[in-house]
Formats: structure tokens, C-alpha cells, sequence
């Protein structure tokens, strides 16, 4: 049982900077791209590996509270596409959460294929890697999948490990695990790709208009 405070209204002051408190997501603020992506999928013959190009934005958004939790973090939207083709082969929205007071780390994603997840872990505010996991059926790091999914593509795990670079790029290695109508076992769907910094974030509201009070001022 977590060790929740009795006074669950009583919401704290925040920092303005969001980029000052990010923790362990430190660094990953940005508009990103990647040229070397792996996906490994299920078809209907056998695994297949595709390579792809991923552009990803994360932008840092105004501390988040819970009555007394207090998270800072990030929005982001990636963007993949297949070698020399124009037409979306992944869209995916969500937010990278820190919680500062437990080292708590959220990850929410939504896909328009009819699927979203939160998958969550642990860690400090100066690591350099961690991983979040959710699993099918749990109310705090679940997975919800339309029917159809549900029935033909069912996931049952997702884990990510992000690894953040000396020579400032971040990497990340997911697996999914899929159960398959006809398969005898689960299939590890896998995606990895390596992101290079193409541009700076821009600050979040509270942070903006904070500068802009202090140079009017």
C-alpha cells in the first residue's frame, strides 16, 4: 500500500521551469529524428523487418498536480514513415511524466489504430537509462485495445528502455508481446531507433510568461 499523504486537496507551488525539473527526461526535450529505426512485426509468413524514419517533438508542458503529486514532463508526437514513402506507417501521442517526490516515471501512449497504454517505472533524476512496463489487465499501467485487436493482435506487455547518449542523441528498444490466433507462442514485436537532435523546444506556458513579465518588467 503506498504511503499517501492524509490531506489528498492541498495542492503544492510548482516550479515554472518545466525544462529545470524533467529529471531522468533531462535532455530529451526537442524536435528529433531518426533514420536507422527497426520494427520487427507479425505477418501472416513469418516476422518482418522493416526499417523506417521517425520524426519525433517533445515539448515540455506546465507541472501537472494530483491534489498533493506534482509531476513535470513532456508532450510528444512522433511520426514514422518507411524509406522513400510519404504515407504514415506510425502516429503515436502521449506524455513522458516525472514525479519528482517518488521517482515515479509515466509514459502514456494513443495510437489511431485504436489503442492506448500508460506504462510506468522507477528511477532517479539523474539516470541516464530506465524502463516503464504496462501489462494487459492492470488499472495502473494498463493497456486498452479496440475489439478487433483485442481478438487478432491482443497485447498482453509492452516495455520500453530508453538509454540518453553521451554525444546528446537518446535511443529506445521496445518490445511488444502479442498473442496471435494460429501462433503457439507470443511474438516479441520489437522497435529501436537512435534520435538526433533538429531543433530546440520552446518553453512551457508558465516559463514563457514568466520571461516575458521579466523583460517588460
Amino acid at each position: 500500500m503506498e504511503n499517501y499523504p492524509k490531506d489528498i486537496y492541498t495542492e503544492p507551488e510548482p516550479d515554472v521551469n518545466t525544462l529545470a525539473n524533467l529529471g531522468p527526461f533531462t535532455g530529451m526535450a526537442g524536435i528529433w529524428t531518426g533514420k536507422r529505426g527497426l520494427d520487427i512485426n507479425p505477418k501472416a509468413d513469418g516476422p518482418e523487418k522493416q526499417a523506417f524514419i521517425e520524426h519525433m517533438e517533445c515539448q515540455p508542458i506546465d507541472a501537472q498536480t494530483n491534489g498533493p503529486q506534482l509531476f513535470y514532463g513532456l508532450r510528444y508526437h512522433t511520426r514514422i514513415v518507411k524509406p522513400d514513402d510519404p504515407e504514415t506507417f506510425h502516429d503515436q501521442v502521449g506524455y513522458w511524466l516525472w514525479e519528482p517526490a517518488t521517482g515515479n516515471i509515466i509514459q502514456t501512449l494513443t495510437i489511431p489504430r485504436g489503442q492506448t497504454a500508460m506504462a510506468t517505472g522507477n528511477t532517479t533524476a539523474d539516470a541516464t537509462q530506465f524502463t516503464l512496463k504496462a501489462v494487459r489487465g492492470s488499472t495502473v499501467n494498463g493497456i486498452s485495445s479496440n475489439p478487433f485487436l483485442e481478438h487478432a493482435f491482443r497485447t498482453d506487455a509492452y516495455t520500453i528502455t530508453v538509454t540518453k547518449n553521451a554525444d546528446g542523441t537518446w535511443s529506445y528498444e521496445q518490445e511488444t508481446t502479442l498473442t496471435i490466433p494460429g501462433q503457439s507462442e507470443p511474438f516479441a514485436h520489437t522497435d529501436r531507433n537512435t534520435l538526433h537532435k533538429i531543433g530546440e523546444p520552446t518553453l512551457n506556458p508558465t516559463a514563457l510568461a514568466a520571461a516575458k513579465a521579466e523583460t517588460t518588467a
